[in-house]
């Protein structure tokens, strides 16, 4: 077969009949997970797609859309790349445990592990630590492949038990065992960070350094190039404590000023949920918002309004912890599929092909 040849549709039905049972597994997850978030006591809820802000983290990527006012007049939406800021004004207004399977928007994202479309799982506990939302992870990866009668998570060859018990390691743990780096020495009790001294870290270990890489774009490149490669074999791994620079919407740890009470979960190097003990001080989430678009707009000469809502909620939120998990991507693993648009039952077209 030509290598050029282009592959047929989605629908044909070939191509469905060798999806399909990814796409009936995918159903009996979700399913799956309803009933267990009916058994803990959450209220489903469902979130408007059209947002005022669709998030202001540096490297994430919005659609924008304009619509008319009833007079004619035009206003700026985007769609959103996360429900996070409409599930905490849910909170502000007096709920307690909520969960929401949200479609949701990310441009410039396309490869067997990111969809331009695709679905998030969110679930918020009020005035419950963070490590709660860990272990219900571990018992949503368990019961996902209990669903689909797999018992593993699979994927390119590597597998991970969800039954085993999850390793817990700190970011700056894992900079040291990975990559032989003291990622903290880089990060004063403020929370500032030291461009320069991760740079020769990096040097002193022969990772690639530019001259015009900022502190983030440095620890993401560790991150990416020795420590995900390295997480979620054998057994699930929540790597966890971000540097404060790092955890835009988390609240710093009562352990270390330096670091934040957020964590990732991750299967064969997959990352798959990112859960945080929520912020709720505005004025400091102002400021984080700032720095952030600030560097959005020193990268890619664009920033994202805030949305003053939100903001203004956060005085009325307690205490809670939240987390996003990639939903797609766990039925993938679950499954046995190797791309993400093999369980989604109609993706995006492709464009500039």
């Amino acid at each position: 077969m030509n290598s050029s040849a282009k592959a047929s549709p989605w629908w044909t039905p070939s191509v469905h009949a060798d999806r399909r049972p990814f796409l009936i597994g995918r159903n009996a997850i979700q399913a799956a997970l309803r009933g267990f978030f009916a058994r803990e006591d959450f209220i489903e809820v469902d979130t408007a797609v059209l947002q005022v802000s669709p998030g202001n983290e540096a490297h994430l990527h919005a659609f924008a859309t304009e619509a008319l006012t009833t007079d004619g007049q035009k206003a700026s939406f985007y769609l959103h790349t996360s429900p996070e800021f409409a599930c905490k004004k849910l909170l502000a207004a007096g709920e307690e445990r909520i969960s929401c399977f949200a479609h949701v928007y990310r441009n410039r994202e396309r490869g067997p592990l990111h969809h331009p479309e695709f679905t998030m799982l969110e679930w918020y506990r009020a005035g419950e630590s963070y490590e709660s939302l860990m272990m219900d992870c571990v018992r949503i990866l368990a019961l996902a492949t209990e669903t689909v009668k797999t018992g593993k998570l699979v994927y390119r060859g590597a597998e991970s038990d969800p039954f085993a018990g999850p390793e817990r390691i700190s970011v700056a743990e894992a900079f040291e065992r990975h990559a032989g780096i003291d990622l903290l020495a880089s990060v004063a009790a403020d929370g500032s960070t030291d461009r320069d001294h991760l740079a020769a870290e990096m040097k002193r270990v022969g990772m690639r350094v530019a001259d015009d890489d900022g502190w983030a774009d440095l620890f993401s490149r560790v991150l990416v190039e020795k420590i995900e490669p390295r997480l979620g074999f054998g057994r699930i791994t929540i790597l966890d404590e971000y540097p404060i620079s790092e955890a835009a919407l988390a609240r710093r740890s009562a352990r270390d000023s330096r670091v934040a009470e957020r964590f990732e979960l991750y299967a064969c190097g997959v990352e798959l949920a990112n859960g945080f003990g929520e912020l709720t001080n505005a004025a400091e989430q102002r400021r984080r918002f700032e720095i952030e678009m600030s560097e959005k707009a020193r990268v890619y000469g664009e920033t994202y309004p805030i949305d003053e809502d939100f903001l203004a909620a956060l005085s009325l939120m307690p205490e809670a912890s939240g987390i996003a998990l990639g939903f797609d991507r766990l039925v993938m693993l679950a499954t046995g599929a190797s791309r993400i648009d093999q369980v989604l039952w109609a993706p995006v077209a492709e464009v500039g092909r």
